[in-house]
């Protein structure tokens, strides 16, 4: 089996693992950190548990120009719950809605929890990602979404 592009980052993140882990795991927490900057996010379906998953709708706050993948304005996903280990990993494959086939396939996200002096690392693995998805912008979007995740918990604490 081959696997097809790599995108990763990774951040510290001043919480246990387990409160990092509670935040993946919530819908509510989702729709707050999950949605990069220049992005919302809601939840349309939630079913957390293996096997179970979510479909989400990310809306650009800006459309000008915006290139969304279901839209001009938005980017929809099928995301499904592959693994589910607490306080260690979240594995969830995600499919886009999208007409055109460079955003076609499944991208597999693996979120890693480490325990990290009194923090988490938390390192978001995105394999096979579609051709269409720019690497530069995707690695982006995902340390915006681990700033946000970090902003949530800590703030949470």
């Amino acid at each position: 089996m081959t696997i097809g592009r790599v995108d990763r980052a990774s951040r510290v993140i001043a919480a246990p693992p387990e409160a990092v882990y509670g935040a993946l795991l919530d819908r509510t927490a989702l729709e707050s950190w999950l949605p990069p900057d220049g992005m919302s996010g809601r939840i349309e379906r939630w079913d957390p548990r293996p096997g179970g998953g979510f479909r989400m709708v990310l809306t650009y706050l800006d459309p000008t120009g915006s290139l969304g993948k279901t839209t001009d304005a938005t980017d929809v996903v099928d995301v499904r719950f592959a693994d589910l280990v607490p306080a260690e990993r979240v594995v969830q494959r995600a499919v886009f809605e999208a007409d055109d086939p460079s955003f076609a396939g499944t991208m597999t996200m693996t979120w890693h929890l480490a325990a990290a002096g009194d923090g988490t690392e938390v390192t978001v693995t995105a394999t096979d990602v579609p051709p269409g998805i720019d690497q530069a912008v995707h690695e982006t979007g995902i340390a915006s979404s681990l700033a946000n995740l970090a902003s949530y918990v800590e703030s949470a604490d």
